[in-house]
Parts: C-alpha cells; structure tokens; sequence
C-alpha cells in the first residue's frame, strides 16, 4: 500500500498537517482503511500542503538527503 510516510510524524498546530507528509491526523487514523481512490486523492493535496507547513530542521535534513540521493 502506497504512503507518504517519511517517519517524520508530527502535527504542526498551524496548520493541522503532519510535518512530514501532510496528512491530517483524520487521514493518518484511517489510512489503511481508505480505498485506493480515496488514497489517491489525499496524495493529490499533500504537495501543496507540505509548501504551507513551515520546513522544520527534521524535514530539512529529509529533504536535502532526498536532493543528493
């Protein structure tokens, strides 16, 4: 099953949205219960979601590990 998932599992109060990937707590709980499509939709979101949610030193350290791999 596909996830955005980085390990990085923390709510960030502004925002609502899981730091690492996006997700709302609400998606997180029900994820493997959800279906493909509905999966898919929420994965639609999270790229715009994850440019609203201030870069924290965990998710920088992602990130640029992400850019030289």
């Amino acid at each position: 099953m596909e996830s955005p998932c980085i390990n990085i599992c923390s709510i960030e109060t502004s925002s609502g949205f899981c730091a690492g990937c996006g997700r709302t707590i609400e998606e997180i709980a029900g994820w493997a219960a959800f279906s493909e499509k509905e999966r898919h939709a929420v994965m639609r979101l999270l790229p715009a979601r994850m440019k609203a949610i201030p870069l924290t030193a965990s998710r920088e350290t992602v990130a640029s590990t992400e850019l030289t791999a």
